[in-house]
């Protein structure tokens, strides 16, 4: 019961120094409605890549003050919870307390990574949602708070209800599994084709047009909510496959959710130039889902997991600016 209360307690500080992040930024400094510049979104993406580092440093240096591990006892009972794989010394409490560490920053930066890469992918979707609804671009911004501070709240509650799920029924990661891989395989089969959203048209607007009356800026920050809630079924159970541990899984959400406002009025730009990202995600889909499928016959470790998820996205975003776009046309009209 004592590590249930100090991870609530530090739970509860961390969800404290979110809000107040929040707040500030909602309310002081982007309380005027305004057009992002390219410059004004790389300084900001540039902040919270920053923040983002300097939680994992933290963790890397105290990351056992989330569970409120004191003697070799709770540390082993932890990662028993949580990295049954690893091979803790009892003769050695430090060196086994930094392997745990180690381990907590490693799956941290590599859930990082995945969320931040599955949510660039999302922020196309978000574009085209935007245009359908006809909002205006000093508009954005205030959309998009709302839209993260949702995306929150539902991470909150889809990722320790699914760590509770977990930690009862450890078949659903087999499933969360087979979704990823499907998912997957079906993202590489359809990458070339055009997406289009007619959001007007979806049943959840023509539903709050008729009995709610809701305003278009109102609509589309619940419709970005609905698609939240749909993506959030291939990013969730994605980070689980580097970490069971939820309050790690939850940090890593939370950091690549933050910064992604900044992060589309960057992109918004350059959006077509990213021609195999898709790619790289799916090919990232498929190794996660692999991942969880094996798990019980082959542990492919935290390190390899990250150099692997490294390695696709620069490959993806190198090919993407390497090949020359009329190349690839040529060769998706043969």
């Amino acid at each position: 019961m004592e590590h249930v209360f100090t991870e609530s307690m530090f739970l509860v500080g961390f969800v404290i120094f979110i809000a107040a992040i929040l707040v500030l930024d909602m309310l002081v400094i982007d309380r005027k409605a305004h057009v992002v510049s390219i410059k004004e979104a790389g300084s900001w993406t540039a902040v919270w890549i920053i923040l983002a580092l300097a939680f994992a440093v933290f963790i890397y240096f105290h990351g056992d003050m989330v569970h409120g591990i004191e003697n070799f006892d709770d540390l082993k009972l932890i990662a028993s919870r949580y990295a049954s794989h690893l091979k803790l010394d009892p003769n050695d409490y430090e060196g086994s307390l930094q392997q745990y560490r180690h381990y907590m920053t490693i799956s941290y930066i590599s859930g990082y990574l995945i969320e931040k890469t599955l949510s660039v992918d999302n922020l196309f979707v978000m574009m085209m949602i935007f245009s359908s609804f006809g909002v205006d671009k000093k508009d954005y911004q205030h959309v998009l708070n709302w839209g993260i501070l949702g995306a929150i709240v539902l991470r909150f509650v889809f990722i320790f209800a699914g760590a509770a799920l977990i930690s009862r029924f450890a078949w659903i990661l087999l499933v969360f599994g087979g979704f990823l891989v499907y998912s997957g395989a079906k993202m590489f089969l359809n990458r070339n084709k055009k997406e289009e959203i007619n959001a007007l048209d979806h049943p959840v607007v023509k539903f709050m047009q008729r009995r709610l009356h809701l305003g278009p800026l109102v609509m589309t920050v619940v419709f970005i909510e609905f698609c939240d809630l749909i993506f959030a079924f291939d990013s969730i159970p994605a980070v689980f496959s580097v970490s069971l541990d939820p309050f790690v899984v939850f940090f890593s959400n939370i950091f690549a959710i933050l910064g992604l406002r900044a992060l589309f009025f960057l992109l918004a730009a350059i959006a077509d130039k990213f021609r195999y990202l898709k790619v790289g995600v799916s090919v990232l889909l498929v190794f996660i889902g692999v991942k969880m499928l094996i798990h019980d016959f082959f542990e492919i470790d935290a390190v390899s997991s990250l150099v692997f998820i490294i390695l696709v996205l620069l490959v993806s975003i190198g090919a993407s600016v390497v090949i020359p776009q009329k190349q690839e046309a040529l060769e998706n009209t043969k």
